[in-house]
């Protein structure tokens, strides 16, 4: 009698590669304060002496700014601790909304807040290095584009030519994006070191500038009492002293923006549910204080009408505080400063394309962790080629003046999403919950609520073409939904 083979054992598959937790709290906080401070604490003192131009209220909207962050944060907090994943506030809407809302954040990240971000940061270093290496901000012409159609100038019909300037610097700035990925592909850990190392060398140099300011600088301690016309009050009815104090915030929440990117990482953090909400508490109290730090130093050196004056005023106050020379190494530690806010993104953002594709309903590649590295690496490059494709188009800061509505509305709809799943989902463990709630979230709801209103009234075209970006995501959602259905088992 034959007797039957023993059936084979199917042999047990290897299990997936996974994303490493390997981000202690303080690789968060850095993290997260060199995701906020870019270039905008260099930038932005102009905006804000101009409306307000005493010395308390200058000071005042910063730590206005400070806790309005810290509003949405302790909001933000319960919802990392709820759930601990890479993705972050991506999760946090497609619990609160569904998939639709959620994919619709992730494609304006994508497709021009985050490449946008990656693109401006990285030319920025570039450019500032081409004050201390001239030959880098060279400019030459690329190309001369024939436009197929004819253009009418001063009453004449001309062959219309579209000419695009190609800098050095921008030329740098793709080398920039290419190293940046290709460490943050390497590994976490690479990835973590890169960002720590540019994030401490930045803190140096700025506390170098804020400290040697005050020591051995030719400021004066009389600008921090010098008054406007008309006092505190400036003259001004209450109302107008609101909407004043309300135009200095739009800059204010533009320094302070970038404290979510600890929560795209949250999958690749140690203790997540501990570390997520202490790191974004922790690190926006950083940013606040460097934030005042700086701009006392500034006042120090200018009164804030000629603050208001001067568009990089961190030039202009170390040119006083020292001497004109001082400006080759300010270029660097601003170049420092864009690099490292640069590293923030792109280590960060590519989480977010990862748990979208997870879901099926992006790019099924960038679902995929490499086994050696343990990293997002097809997210990555995919996210560091569309951010080149910014860079050589140029267009980069123009997109993103189209989304900053959107993602301060982002912001808020995510807040409002904490009161929705109190409501729906009251039965998730919550190891953290909101400090102050109902209150401290509901105070930055009507705040995000009235920002996006007014930038809608007074910047209508901005916020049209902000909303057509986000808008053209919804074929792609439609797309990308169909497909992982048809992949479901009958």
């Amino acid at each position: 009698m034959d007797t039957a083979s023993p059936a084979t054992e199917p042999e047990p598959s290897a299990p997936k590669p996974s994303l490493v937790r390997g981000l202690s709290l303080l690789d968060s906080v850095l993290l997260l304060v060199s995701g906020i401070i870019g270039s905008s604490i260099f930038l932005t003192a102009k905006d804000i002496a101009g409306p307000l131009p005493n010395p308390t209220l200058f000071f005042l909207v910063w730590v206005l700014g400070g806790v309005i962050s810290l509003c949405a944060c302790v909001a933000f907090a319960e919802l990392g601790s709820m759930f601990p994943d890479s993705g972050g506030q991506y999760i946090y809407l497609r619990e609160a909304y569904g998939d639709l809302v959620a994919f619709l954040y992730g494609w304006m990240l994508f497709a021009v807040a985050n490449g946008g971000t990656i693109a401006a940061l990285s030319v920025a270093s570039a450019a500032y290095m081409g004050n201390i290496i001239p030959w880098m901000s060279q400019q030459h012409v690329m190309a001369n584009i024939n436009l197929p159609y004819p253009a009418l100038v001063d009453g004449h019909v001309v062959e219309a030519t579209f000419t695009v300037v190609f800098t050095r610097a921008h030329a740098f700035g793709l080398v920039l994006i290419a190293i940046l990925t290709y460490v943050n592909v390497c590994g976490l850990r690479w990835g973590a070191l890169l960002q720590n190392v540019s994030t401490w060398t930045k803190f140096a140099a700025m506390a170098a500038f804020v400290v040697l300011g005050f020591a051995t600088g030719k400021g004066h301690w009389s600008n921090f009492s010098a008054q406007a016309p008309g006092g505190l009050s400036m003259g001004l009815s209450p109302g107008q002293l609101i909407s004043a104090l309300g135009v200095g915030l739009i800059a204010v929440f533009w320094a302070y923006d970038g404290w979510v990117y600890v929560t795209w990482v949250a999958g690749e953090v140690k203790d997540p549910r501990r570390n997520v909400p202490l790191a974004m508490v922790l690190g926006v109290l950083v940013v606040g204080a460097i934030y005042l730090a700086m701009n006392m130093t500034y006042v120090y050196a200018l009164p804030l009408s000629e603050i208001a004056k001067h568009e990089t005023i961190v030039h202009d106050a170390a040119a006083v505080l020292f001497s004109p020379g001082a400006a080759v190494w300010l270029s660097a530690m601003i170049a420092i400063s864009c690099f490292s806010a640069a590293a923030a993104c792109t280590l960060s953002g590519s989480r977010v394309y990862l748990a979208m594709a997870k879901d099926g309903v992006f790019f099924r590649r960038m679902a995929v962790i490499h086994p050696k590295w343990r990293t997002p690496a097809f997210s990555l490059i995919g996210q560091g080629l569309w951010a080149a494709v910014l860079t050589m188009s140029g267009r980069y800061d123009q997109l993103y003046t189209y989304v900053i509505f959107g993602m301060v509305l982002s912001y808020t709809l995510t807040v409002i999403g904490l009161f929705v799943l109190r409501w729906k989902r009251p039965d998730l463990p919550r190891p953290y919950r909101c400090t102050g709630y109902p209150w401290l979230p509901a105070i930055y709801v009507i705040v995000g609520v009235a920002w996006t209103l007014n930038t809608i009234i007074e910047r209508p075209t901005e916020a049209l073409w902000g909303a057509i970006i986000v808008l053209l995501g919804v074929p792609g959602y439609l797309y990308w939904k169909r497909g992982s259905r048809d992949k479901l088992p009958g």
